[in-house]
Parts: structure tokens; C-alpha cells; sequence
């Protein structure tokens, strides 16, 4: 992936999953890495490891539910590399669950990584983009940004809200050098399973109901950054994903099955919990 070579790169939610891959292969092809994360202990090991290996990468303390804490990411990789390339808005963060379980403070929680999170990494980097007259923003967001997802409300809301976005500033940035991409994947084998919360349903029987085989991170790396090189204004992947896209705009009743299916199956899970 020569196109990368010396291109400056900032990755937010950097230090695991898909970033992580981002990171590792991004550095590999000469890119500048911009690592941005708030688990030090994962971020600062996989900046050395890249570096370790001939790379170029930098690790930043990062929360992006504050803006203040973005905005020195975009500003402090400015300062030192005088330039932004490519800005991964990665961070993300999901809740399982019947709506009815869930509390507004599960709401909040997705949104402010989910949504405020992205707003802050396009509308920084967007600025200095558009200042220095070239760039490029990949917005992660997901299949559910696409199409319904229940058992997961706050996630596809959020995802959506990227997609809606993302496509309205790729609009603004044509005429200013700013491309922007919205990437969204199928089931991912990242860490999200084990960091969000699962509410009244035990994680192993949520990951187990996942009826397609997980996309392994490298492999969503390289998807990723292949839509990247080609400028594609929605990047999705894997190939079932591209089938429920398609089928949910032909024909969208036909979606509907598989999402009530999908909310009756968590249903009898967590009605076994709660029969306890």
C-alpha cells in the first residue's frame, strides 16, 4: 500500500480491534501513525511495537467524549507533522439489549463515543483539512448504520447519525481537497463484545447468536483501507452485508424478517435469565 507511504495518520480508539489493525498495517506501509486512545497500557506498547519494527508512530492520551481532548490530538500532530492526511474516527462502543432494559445513561454512553466522538474527529480535523487543501476522514460506523439493528438501539442509532454525516461532509469537502469515507462492516471480531455492557442477557449467549462468521481485524484493515485508496464513499464488507444493504433498499419488508427474528431470539434469552 505505497499510497500510505509517509502519510500522516491519526487512528482515534487506536490501541485495539480494527484500529489496532489500521495501526500495525498503516505503519507498515510507511505511514506516519497517530495513535489516539484512552487505554495507555494498550496504546503506548503498540506505538514502540510499530516503531520496533521500522515504522514511524506516536501514541496521544485520547478521550473522544471530550472535544477539548480531540482538538489537542488534531492540533498536537499538526504542530509536529505540519500536516493531517488521513483522520480514522475508529472509537465505538455498542450496548445489547431489549430497549426496555436500558436507561438513558446506556443512551449517553454509546452516543457520546458513537456519535459526539466522530463529530469532534471530523469537525477538527474537517478545519484543518480544509486549511491546508487536502485530506481524507474514514468514519467507522456499521451494517446497523445501514439497516435496522435491534437488541442494539443506542448503536444503530449512532451508526446511522455517522452515516447521515459523514455523507452530508463528503458533500462539503469536494470542493475544498476533502474526501470522506463511512465504513460499514459486518460483525467484526474485535473487542467490542467484551467491552460493552450487556443488559439482562449473558454475553457468551449474545456472541453465540451472531449468525455469521466474524470478520477477523486484519482482514477488515485491509478492506478498509482498499476503500480508502479508491476514494468509495461507503465502504462495506463482507459480502453479506452488501446483500442486506442491497435487499433492505430493494425491498426492505424483507430486512424486517430477519430483525424481528433477531429481537425475538434475544427476547427468549433474556426471558430464560430473568425465569431464573
Amino acid at each position: 500500500m505505497n499510497e500510505f507511504k509517509e502519510k500522516v495518520t491519526i487512528i482515534t480508539g487506536g490501541a485495539n480491534g480494527i484500529g489496532k489493525a489500521l495501526a500495525r498495517t498503516l505503519g507498515s506501509a510507511g505511514a506516519h501513525v497517530v495513535i489516539g486512545d484512552i487505554n495507555d497500557e494498550l496504546g503506548i506498547p503498540l506505538s514502540r511495537e510499530i516503531c520496533a519494527r521500522g515504522g514511524n508512530a506516536r501514541y496521544q492520551h485520547t478521550d473522544v467524549r471530550n472535544a477539548q481532548s480531540v482538538s489537542e490530538l488534531v492540533a498536537k500532530t499538526v504542530s509536529v507533522e505540519g500536516k493531517i492526511d488521513y483522520m480514522f474516527n475508529n472509537a465505538g462502543i455498542a450496548v445489547a439489549g431489549d430497549s426496555r432494559d436500558l436507561n438513558l445513561d446506556h443512551w449517553r454512553k454509546v452516543t457520546d463515543v458513537n456519535y459526539w466522538g466522530v463529530v469532534y474527529g471530523s469537525k477538527f480535523a474537517f478545519d484543518a483539512m480544509a486549511k491546508q487543501g487536502h485530506g481524507h476522514i474514514v468514519n467507522i460506523a456499521s451494517l446497523a448504520g445501514l439497516i435496522p439493528f435491534p437488541t442494539n438501539l443506542p448503536y444503530s442509532a449512532t451508526k446511522h447519525a455517522v452515516v447521515g454525516m459523514s455523507m452530508s461532509l463528503r458533500a462539503e469537502g469536494a470542493d475544498l481537497g476533502v474526501n470522506v469515507s463511512v465504513v460499514c462492516p459486518g460483525f467484526i471480531n474485535s473487542n467490542i463484545f467484551q467491552a460493552s455492557d450487556m443488559v439482562n442477557v449473558p454475553r457468551i449467549d449474545v456472541v453465540e447468536s451472531i449468525p455469521f462468521k466474524l470478520v477477523e481485524t486484519n482482514s477488515a484493515a485491509d478492506k478498509i483501507l482498499n476503500g480508502v485508496i479508491h476514494n468509495k464513499a461507503i465502504i462495506v464488507f463482507p459480502i453479506y452485508a452488501k446483500v442486506f444493504w442491497w435487499l433492505y433498499r430493494l425491498k426492505h419488508s424483507l430486512i424486517n424478517i430477519l430483525t424481528l427474528k433477531t429481537i425475538r431470539d434475544m427476547r427468549k434469552i433474556r426471558d430464560q435469565v430473568s425465569s431464573k
